[in-house]
């Protein structure tokens, strides 16, 4: 384990984001119904974040919920709201106790009541936490993310627009950009996510569902990722 804490060191590795695609293919392959994909994608998570803790990986995002996914047949986008409120009611806790930092990236404000109270109790709670930071992309979309930064740059009054300008009003303000794309299930495509983030990081494509995603399958990336010329442009 040591040696892979030493790569990322080596390797200046802070940030992976993870597009977790697969669920339901995982879940269709095993004639399973959806909800089963979607409960093992969480135990991959779960691995996944410790995982990352144990590496010594410190920002961890994943894309949960897109603005696109209100477009699935409704029970599905039910399930997957009380997923994430039964999941953060049942692993809190354990997150808090292990130092996580918990936060979301997306328009939370379309969310029930309900939901967005379980959100925001989760962040106060890890919010002075030291761990990995855990960013959640929850109704995320980055093309809608950077039409709600340029309308408040606008609202702001600011004449002189720059580039820090833009990341600045950004829902990932305060996390640096991704190092690491990570897509599971073999899809070549980039799914709306994190557009302006992801101008230089690596890319990795797994054709593994997310439900399999492990440990080890994270340590693999972490070493493809290490053999990377990353030249900025240079």
């Amino acid at each position: 384990m040591q040696d892979i804490k030493n790569v990322v060191e080596e390797c200046n590795l802070k940030h992976i984001a993870i597009i977790m695609d697969g669920n339901r293919r995982w879940a269709k392959e095993r004639n399973l119904p959806s909800a089963v994909g979607h409960k093992k994608g969480v135990d991959a998570l779960k691995t996944t974040m410790r995982a990352c803790d144990d590496f010594g990986i410190k920002y961890l995002t994943v894309y949960a919920f897109s603005t696109e996914n209100w477009n699935r047949k409704p029970e599905e986008v039910n399930f997957l709201m009380d997923l994430l409120g039964q999941t953060l009611k049942n692993e809190l806790k354990e997150m808090h106790e292990n130092n996580v930092v918990i936060s979301f990236i997306g328009d939370t404000t379309k969310l029930s009541d309900k939901l967005q109270k379980i959100l925001n109790n989760a962040v106060e709670t890890t919010k002075n936490n030291t761990g990995v930071n855990l960013q959640i992309a929850f109704n995320y979309g980055s093309r809608d993310e950077i039409v709600h930064a340029v309308n408040e740059i606008i609202n702001s009054g600011i004449k002189n627009i720059t580039e820090e300008t833009i990341s600045n009003h950004l829902y990932t303000k305060n996390i640096p950009d991704p190092d690491l794309l990570i897509r599971t299930g073999g899809e070549m495509r980039i799914s709306n996510y994190l557009l302006w983030q992801i101008a230089y990081s690596e890319f990795i494509v797994r054709s593994e569902y997310w439900p399999e995603f492990n440990k080890e399958l994270l340590k693999e990336c972490v070493l493809e990722y290490k053999n990377r010329n990353r030249r900025f442009g240079k």
